[in-house]
């Protein structure tokens, strides 16, 4: 991305790959290359860091109300901010984890600690 540019629109409102095979997430993450939306690396399938490997994306931000920070997960450390296309984070009423009804009871045991 350009310094002019602004980051695509997120590709949903929950992790792609967990809405696509079942599962759920802790928080999500939003690509700001491609605006893949992928769950964060304490939930069991870590999609966003994967996404970010994968395709070469090293660079995301929260997808989660409220906060606005940015990573870089190739270098390990926070990101300069990019503009970004609306929506900014997942709906308010939709809950973490999520999504609702796939959810565990005993999701906190199942988190990764870093």
């Amino acid at each position: 991305m350009t310094d002019q540019q602004t980051a695509p629109p997120p590709s949903g409102t929950g992790c792609v790959e967990c809405l696509d095979a079942g599962g759920w997430w802790w928080h999500l993450r939003r690509c700001v290359e491609c605006g893949h939306v992928g769950c964060c690396d304490s939930s069991p399938e870590q999609h966003a860091s994967r996404h970010a490997r994968d395709a070469g994306h090293a660079v995301a931000t929260s997808f989660e109300p409220g906060e606005d920070w940015f990573w870089d997960y190739e270098a390990g450390a926070s990101a300069r901010r990019v503009p970004l296309s609306p929506p900014f984070s997942r709906p308010e009423d939709q809950p973490a984890p999520g999504p609702e009804g796939k959810v565990p009871p005993d999701w906190k045991s199942l988190l990764h600690r870093g």
